[in-house]
Order: C-alpha cells, then structure tokens, then sequence
C-alpha cells in the first residue's frame, strides 16, 4: 500500500526519530490549547505550525500531496483529515482531532490527539466514551506491538481490545484508513491495520517504526469524502476519534517516539516497560 519496502533504523536514525516526535508532541499540545470557544480551525493549525517552525523543524502534512496545512483539525463528524479554515469556529462541546508530524534531519514523527472545546467536562458523555476507547485501544496496540512475532496482531489487539472493553462502539471501528510505518518518510510499509485479519502480516524486526493510529465513531464504520478530496466524514454523521504514536522497536525493546515518557505510565498496565534509547 505505502511502498515495497520496509525499512529498518540504526539507534541512532531512531534517536532522531525521537526528537522528531518530540516536536510533533509538543505541536500537538500548543494547537490543543488553541482549542477554546471562538477560536478557528485555522487558529489552532498555526499554533501547531508556530511551534513545528520555533524547534528548527518542517511540516511533513504541509505541501504532502498537496495537502494545504500543517496540521488536519477534524471536527465532530470529520474522522480525518479535516483542512484548517477560518470558516470553521469551534464551540463549547466540539470533539476535535488533531493530527500532525515534524521531521528532523531527514527522520519523521507523526501523532494525533482528540481534545474536547471547554474541556472534559464540556464534552457529551457518549463523546468521552469514544474517544477514551480509542485512545486505549491505541495503546494496547502499542503493547501488543512490543511483543507481537507479525504486524497483524496490533490490529488483532485494537479491535479484541474494543470488543472486549467497549463492544458497543465495535460497529463503529473504522476499517478504511490505517496506520503505516514511518522513518525516512512519513508513509511507509507495513501497513498496520486497526482490526483483526486471518494472515499475519510481516515479520516484526528491531528496526522497525510504525504509527499505530486507530479511530472510532459513535455511530457507524461508514465514510465519505467532501468535494475537497480530503476531509473524511462519517456517513452517518455520528461523532469521530482518533489517536496515534509512533512507537519503534529495537534490540532491547519499544519506545513511544511521540510520548514524553516513552510511553512508560500507559503501558505499564499491559505490563510492558519501554526502553528508551537516550
């Protein structure tokens, strides 16, 4: 899907790598408190791209098949890929996902967080429950990644996960857009599917970075695309999240790239302690 081959980085590539997602996380939290009431799409894309420029670092969705943004600001129903605008104003209440990436000396991260206008406590009890499944799902992805033999068991984990935790939203586990390895580009082989499939997918060597990225939607899988050819929509109009980190795998262990803590809190109810590399 991304390209034919899969790349494998030396500690030092993934080192930057880090840095990489440390710049993104750091985009992602300055456009997060860009979200308030009367603010703009386009408010919070340039206090994610203030930050991307202040750490010496470049967009990698800017100009991407010519995507016009830094960042994709999705908004309630938009699953995706939502392009930043002064026409959209958020409101007290608004589900907002936010994706980005940064590249460092030649090595990309790439992120998203869902956030919620006025806070947790503005948001519709149906809302958090979304986002907070996919969230934790997203992390137990990450967990079965630091122990999984083949890429299709993080899909595997994503959904059992759900199924298991959250079996009201299984109907809305979206199946159309995935996660994907990422290095000396942002989009790469493999693909990391958010769901469970009968093969097994490729063999997991240290090495190997990928973005682990699951959405969820109050409503149901089904999709469509805005004139634009980039923003995503549920077809239902039901609300959409969505997460991701990118997390490597080396000799000794996993490291949550886009984490400050490596991932090290999240992960240790799966009992998995990443290992940093710095």
């Amino acid at each position: 899907m991304f390209g034919p081959k899969i790349e494998l980085k030396t500690d030092d590539q993934i080192r930057t790598m880090r840095r990489a997602g440390l710049v993104t996380r750091a985009a992602l939290e300055a456009a997060a408190a860009a979200c308030v009431p009367g603010a703009t799409t386009e408010d919070v894309d340039a206090a994610g791209a203030r930050v991307i420029e202040e750490h010496g670092a470049t967009s990698n969705f800017l100009g991407y098949m010519g995507y016009p943004a830094t960042l994709c600001v999705s908004v309630n129903d938009v699953i995706v890929h939502g392009i930043p605008s002064d026409d959209i104003v958020l409101k007290e209440g608004d589900m907002v996902s936010i994706d980005g990436g940064a590249i460092v000396d030649g090595w990309h991260g790439d992120s998203a967080i869902t956030v919620f206008v006025g806070g947790r406590e503005a948001a519709r009890k149906q809302d958090l429950r979304v986002s907070d499944a996919t969230e934790e799902s997203m992390w137990a992805g990450i967990a079965a990644f630091s122990r999984a033999k083949h890429i299709d068991e993080i899909g595997a984990a994503i959904e059992g996960w759900v199924l298991e935790n959250a079996p009201e939203l299984e109907g809305g586990l979206i199946e159309d857009f995935t996660g994907h390895g990422i290095g000396s580009q942002m989009h790469m082989e493999p693909e990391v599917l958010n769901y469970a499939v009968k093969k097994r997918g490729p063999k997991i060597k240290p090495g190997m970075a990928v973005c682990i990225e699951p959405m969820l939607t109050t409503g149901g899988a089904d999709s469509r695309t805005l004139d634009d050819e980039w923003t995503v929509v549920t077809a239902d109009g039901s609300r959409a999240s969505h997460w991701e980190h990118t997390v490597a795998r080396h000799a000794k262990g996993i490291w949550v790239l886009t984490a400050p803590d490596g991932g090290r809190e999240r992960l240790a109810r799966y009992g998995v302690e990443p290992v940093p590399l710095d």
